[in-house]
């Protein structure tokens, strides 16, 4: 598992492409072992992970009757919709780039967008826990979320421009791949294992 001085290294390539600077690639390792380490970030994006977690039980036992409780499996079916958000943008940005010939750009988006959730992982766990021990600012926290959201898309798409060398419409087709079809899965996945607040 990377250590923490090296997911710095990857971060600070990271910020060099948000700053449009290609730079940033000489810090990034696009080899097949890299791209293998990369999937490491979710390791790394356990904690906020189990805040965003704790926030939802919370939210979803609002919706039940009193004294309901969550078990372990309502953990776990978190956790498959987490892998399912992870991997299957992942896998239509592998489709879409083949379609149009551009395959060789898949490994530094694998290795941009894993290290790139640690990161944006972090930030929204710090905003959910807000939540916890604040419990009056529910309202400054959605509004910093959906500047959080729109921040993203930003990041995202600045990104994907170095990747993509500048063409506008992939760029904009792989942004869409990256993010719409997470949030569709999110939100089907949740209704069909059952762990969405009524």
């Amino acid at each position: 598992m990377p250590g923490f001085r090296e997911v710095q290294y990857y971060l600070a390539g990271l910020w060099l492409l948000i700053r449009l600077d290609p730079r940033g690639f000489r810090y990034l390792d696009m080899s097949e072992r890299g791209v293998n380490r990369s999937f490491w970030a979710m390791l790394w994006c356990l904690p906020p992970m189990g805040i965003s977690w704790l926030w939802w039980r919370q939210a979803f036992l609002r919706s039940m009757p009193p004294k309901a409780d969550v078990d372990f499996a309502f953990y776990i079916r978190l956790g498959l919709v987490e892998v399912a958000n992870w991997f299957v943008p992942l896998i239509f940005a592998g489709l879409l780039l083949l379609a149009f010939r551009m395959g060789e750009r898949f490994a530094p988006v694998v290795v941009s967008i894993n290290w790139l959730g640690v990161p944006l992982s972090y930030i929204n766990g710090l905003l959910l826990a807000l939540v916890f021990f604040l419990p009056g600012s529910v309202g400054l926290v959605s509004l910093l979320l959906l500047a959080f959201m729109l921040a993203q898309v930003f990041v995202l798409a600045r990104i994907l421009r170095m990747i993509c060398h500048g063409h506008a419409l992939m760029t904009g087709a792989l942004t869409l791949v990256l993010l719409v079809p997470s949030m569709i899965l999110s939100e089907y996945l949740q209704h069909f294992l059952g762990i969405y607040p009524v």
